[in-house]
């Protein structure tokens, strides 16, 4: 007999079947099961992988992926951030001399105005002497543009 699902217990009766599948009981904590995973295949686990390197690698949202793949961008945003989970933090070496950063509000689909962090935001970069960065960052004004 499978193991439990939900116990992992051993010892599980057959409860009948459903849609052509055999469905199993445990007799531990009454949980009902199917043997196996059909929620997968081969072709969304291609989809997920695509879409964790794509991420990854930089410059591209959740919607755009979505989008090109065919999918909801919520899924690519839980599978993202189920493999975000398991990785290790980063390192943060002392010679970085460019960050990049997004809050974002433009997959959400909603500017929430009362609040200061989901706001745009105004960045402007110089370099006053060779080898030193300057970045100031500025919320814009609420009379900067009129509708």
């Amino acid at each position: 007999m499978p193991e439990c699902k939900k116990c992992k217990a051993s010892n599980a009766t057959k409860s009948g079947f459903v849609r052509g599948k055999q469905w199993y009981r445990c007799r531990e904590c009454s949980c009902h099961f199917v043997r196996g995973d059909a929620r997968t295949n081969t072709q969304i686990a291609s989809k997920k992988a695509l879409c964790i390197l794509f991420y990854c690698l930089g410059k591209t949202s959740f919607n755009m992926l979505g989008h090109r793949l065919g999918i909801w961008p919520s899924q690519v945003y839980r599978w993202v951030s189920a493999v975000g989970a398991t990785a290790p933090d980063p390192a943060v070496p002392g010679e970085i001399k460019e960050m990049e950063f997004d809050e974002m509000w433009h997959f959400l689909k909603k500017k929430r105005e009362n609040t200061g962090s989901s706001r745009p935001w105004t960045v402007a970069h110089g370099e006053p002497w060779p080898g030193c960065s300057v970045t100031v960052t500025l919320q814009r004004s609420d009379g900067f543009m009129r509708k």
